[in-house]
């Protein structure tokens, strides 16, 4: 039998640290409910001690998560680790993952701490997480711009205190892939006790070689655990993308020699569900879950791809999730029908009245848009969960006019807490006018960082328009998503969110990268 290579999910973690892309405790779930039926082996749900917001969010998870092992970061000190424990006691299967950096300039320019320091703290913060939980990783963050003799000795130290996996991030996207799979290698060749742990690699993209980097660490390093995120999303230029490690290590099972038990099948649904969650779009010419991934426009390749499907494909597009858009429901359809593609879409609401709340949505959307997707589903329960939540500001009402020669002109009308405001204004286009109109009335003084748009379904002038605009505002970067068929509407929904976020005043805490 081949050796397994195990997937660490840390999509609601590291992925979360993207500008703008944090997400609710609702939203996490939801997701870590599609990672579940990815069959991902581990789920990195948050970093506990960071927030209450996130403690609960981990906490859920773990309670509800039956079939991937949960886990919860912390930094190298009892109460991070007490609280990561806390948060996991509901899960079957609990780990604590605990990190402390050991890079000559972390340890100097951000620790402010010893090399004895360093290596005491880990030792304790190890030893303290295996009285709390059998599963312990340990990462030395910037652990590939580390002094080998130093970590090397930090690794055998932490095995000694009860460390079942060791992970050796590349935090800043510097390694080269045979340069980082040698140092995996070398490692574990030094490592006394190395065969007492799995060993695992996490790789940032700055240099676009996170997967590479990762796939090395794994044929010529020897580790057994790759930690990704769906899309590669994650801070600066990314994480590791779970669809390429995975359909990677998959299609060429003749090099790797290794299996994966993720079911490929719902990689594209996984990756539509971040996608609109976080507001991150997926680029077209994303590997594996891109729009264009198994498009071909060449004659040649279509002739190719007609007469021999492996002319030209290495894959099936079927086997990573992708399909002609299922049409699942119409204007035509009853509650229960509705109420039992939410259950298979993951979606839980919480009570009868959300049910009911969101059904209506659907059937006013169903009046406007004859055909009704899986994406279209989600993107209306996200707008339901905002409303239940009784968002500070809330659009009420929405009229615009342009045509060509004559400056547009919007009217718009929203509420802020009990206030009703009505506003209007001019500009450039429709959506400009409508922004303007808002800004007009609230003078948020937000900066405009990105204004994106994106068909929900593909294949029709019919699809919802789903908006992300990404605002910063004080130091704080969030994005505001908003979806449906009037792409102006959807427009002011994402304004809205964004500074709906940033009135929120919620904080994050950093963690490793």
């Amino acid at each position: 039998m081949s050796e397994q290579l195990i997937i660490f999910d840390t999509t609601l973690r590291d992925g979360e640290q993207s500008p703008g892309a944090s997400m609710t405790r609702d939203e996490k779930l939801r997701i870590a409910r599609q990672l579940e039926r990815l069959k991902v082996d581990v789920i990195e749900a948050g970093f506990a001690a960071s927030s209450n917001g996130d403690f609960e969010a981990v906490k859920a998870i773990a309670d509800v998560i039956k079939d991937s092992t949960i886990c919860s970061l912390a930094r190298a000190n009892d109460r991070d680790i007490g609280r990561a424990a806390e948060a996991l006691k509901g899960a079957n299967r609990a780990r604590i993952h605990t990190f402390i950096a050991t890079s000559e300039l972390h340890m100097e320019k951000k620790l402010r701490m010893t090399r004895e320091q360093v290596l005491e703290q880990a030792r304790l913060a190890v030893r303290f997480a295996r009285n709390l939980c059998g599963d312990i990783e340990f990462s030395p963050e910037d652990g590939y711009r580390s002094d080998p003799d130093f970590l090397c000795r930090v690794l055998e130290a932490v095995i000694d205190e009860g460390a079942t996996t060791l992970n050796i991030p590349d935090t800043v996207g510097y390694a080269i892939p045979e340069l980082y799979g040698n140092f995996i290698r070398t490692l574990r060749e030094r490592v006394p006790n190395s065969d007492k742990a799995i060993w695992s690699v996490h790789c940032h993209n700055d240099l676009g070689m996170a997967v590479a980097n990762s796939l090395a660490g794994v044929k010529i390093g020897g580790a057994r655990q790759v930690e990704c995120t769906i899309n590669g999303l994650g801070e600066r230029a990314g994480n590791c993308s779970l669809e390429e490690v995975v359909m990677a290590v998959r299609t060429r099972r003749d090099h790797f020699g290794l299996d994966v038990r993720v079911d490929a099948t719902q990689i594209v649904p996984a990756s539509r569900m971040v996608a609109q969650t976080t507001g991150f779009v997926v680029q077209p010419n994303k590997a594996v879950v891109g729009a264009n991934a198994f498009a071909h426009a060449s004659g040649i390749h279509q002739d190719g791809v007609l007469k021999a499907r492996d002319t030209y494909e290495i894959m099936r597009a079927e086997d990573v999730g992708w399909s002609a858009n299922k049409i699942v429901l119409g204007k035509l359809s009853g509650r229960n029908a509705f109420k039992q593609r939410l259950q298979d879409l993951g979606v839980a609401l919480e009570s009868e009245a959300e049910i009911n709340a969101a059904f209506l949505r659907f059937k006013d959307l169903a009046d406007r848009k004859s055909e009704i997707f899986d994406e279209d589903i989600l993107a209306l329960v996200s707008d339901e969960e905002s409303d239940q939540k009784t968002e500070h500001y809330r659009l009420l009402a929405l009229s615009q006019r342009s045509e060509m020669g004559e400056r547009p002109h919007a009217s718009v009308a929203f509420a802020a807490g009990e206030v009703e405001h009505h506003a209007e204004s001019d500009g450039n286009g429709p959506v400009d006018a409508s922004i303007k109109a808002i800004e007009s009335r609230l003078a948020t003084g937000a900066e405009l960082l990105l204004y994106s748009v994106n068909a929900i379904t593909s294949g029709s002038t019919e699809s919802q328009g789903e908006v992300t605009v990404r605002l910063q505002l004080g130091g704080r970067i969030v994005n505001g998503v908003g979806a449906d068929p009037d792409i102006v509407v959807a427009s002011a929904k994402a304004y809205l969110a964004a500074l709906n976020k940033l009135h929120s005043k919620a904080e994050r805490v950093a963690a490793q990268g």
